[in-house]
């Protein structure tokens, strides 16, 4: 295990990744993962402000990645979301993050957080599809 700040795989960084919300269970979920499906443990970076949980975890499942947060998603500041069926999204890690989120802009998804540099050094943002997934674009800092 171990504290990285931006914990990456670039073999599993490939598809569609889920990024779930955990309701302060993400540290659990890793460990159980990795007893349950051999998950490989790719790093977890605590809450920057000390609060307790996890703002990131990540693991590698039969050569996918699974990330995860305690976070509860876009300004709501609870653990409602994950209460009210809001799983978390679902995202992409591409090399050319503008063209991906200008096109799906494009398509008709709504902005719910701005693509833009995130403190943790990656270009980030959240989209919501017609079809109420949310989807996350992130390049990642190079």
């Amino acid at each position: 295990m171990s504290d990285t700040p931006h914990p990456t795989e670039p073999a599993a960084m490939n598809g569609v990744i889920p990024y779930l919300t955990m309701a302060g269970r993400a540290a659990d979920a890793c460990d159980f993962y990795a007893r349950a499906f051999g998950a490989k443990d790719l790093g977890r970076m605590p809450f920057p402000d000390g609060k307790p949980g996890l703002i990131h975890a990540q693991v590698e499942i039969n050569r996918g990645a699974l990330m995860m947060t305690d976070h509860s998603g876009c300004g709501d500041g609870s653990d409602q979301a994950a209460q009210r069926g809001d799983f978390g999204h679902l995202q992409l890690v591409v090399a050319d993050g503008h063209a991906w989120w200008d096109r799906a802009v494009a398509a008709g998804c709504r902005v719910l957080a701005p693509y833009e540099r995130q403190f943790w050094g990656d270009d980030w943002g959240l989209l919501e599809d017609p079809f109420g997934l949310k989807w996350a674009v992130l390049q990642p800092a190079v």
